[in-house]
């Protein structure tokens, strides 16, 4: 099964424009684009299904950009104006309501509004009147890459470079996923009562630290960045236990090319390693 995603960019203006009666001059940055003092969203939308036996698409993109200008754009600008827009995820489960059946022939699975390049509202259909918060956070430490059940032959064979013994650093990027149903305000938890759970719990225990040496969570663990997201998420979860928003997963980003997502659920747990752990590669 294909399953496509296309992003669509825009911009919605103080005043009301007249943009949107014209075609797309840059699509790329965004369409509406930004005249002013405004909003800047992104809503990315999934479509499942077979391939199209004359174009070998999903679904031409050019309809989906239709659709989420023709629909979406409005109902977002008509909250803001009407300063109706309350928490995000009453306007994401309704974007998702609004835009479900637009395309026949293909289902659509899910969307994802981004409301910054940090903070983001996802809908799947497989969970019936959920959404999914998403925040990013960061914080840089230091750590070792070393098993002393091996010989520092071993080590050096499976870590590289990252089995220095005076260790090495990361600007790490953590991403904190809650999954639940709204209030009536569209609210799963307060986003600045989110990032100070987030930030006193686990950004600021782990910042500027040495893995290996100042954190008992990696005292008998190796600190790769599938230990650290795992940590992250045990010592998370019970502190979102009486939210409408339970924690779902946490993403950590070792490097640009290199992260893990773990969650209890396996369909939630995924690695990504674009690099290779070998002894000529650099840092991981």
């Amino acid at each position: 099964m294909f399953r496509l995603t296309r992003e669509v960019r825009f911009a919605i203006n103080v005043a009301a424009d007249e943009q949107l009666a014209g075609g797309a001059t840059n699509a790329f940055a965004g369409f509406p684009s930004l005249t002013g003092l405004g909003h800047y969203f992104t809503l990315a939308v999934t479509l499942q299904g077979d391939l199209d036996p004359g174009s070998q698409y999903v679904r031409n993109i050019k309809d989906i950009d239709d659709v989420v200008r023709r629909i979406a754009i409005p109902a977002i600008a008509r909250h803001i104006r009407e300063r109706t827009f309350g928490g995000g995820g009453r306007v994401a489960l309704q974007l998702f309501a609004s835009l479900r059946d637009a395309w026949p022939g293909a289902a659509m699975t899910a969307t994802k509004l981004v409301m910054s390049p940090f903070l983001s509202y996802a809908v799947r259909h497989s969970e019936p009147h959920m959404v999914r918060l998403s925040q990013m956070f960061e914080f840089s430490a230091s750590h070792r890459l070393h098993n002393a059940a091996l010989s520092d032959a071993d080590n050096r064979a499976t870590f590289g470079k990252c089995n220095n013994p005076h260790g090495h650093g990361h600007n790490y990027q953590v991403q904190v996923t809650l999954a639940g149903e709204p209030d009536a305000n569209g609210l799963l938890i307060a986003i600045p009562a989110f990032e100070r759970i987030v930030a006193t719990t686990a950004i600021d225990r782990f910042d500027h630290k040495n893995l290996n040496i100042e954190l008992p969570e990696f005292r008998d663990v190796i600190p790769s960045v599938e230990n650290i997201a795992q940590a992250t998420y045990r010592l998370l979860k019970p502190k979102f236990a009486d939210s409408r928003g339970k924690l779902a997963s946490v993403t950590v980003w070792e490097t640009p090319k290199t992260w893990c997502e773990y969650g209890e659920d396996e369909s939630e747990h995924r690695t990504s390693n674009a690099e290779h752990r070998t002894s000529n590669q650099p840092f991981r």
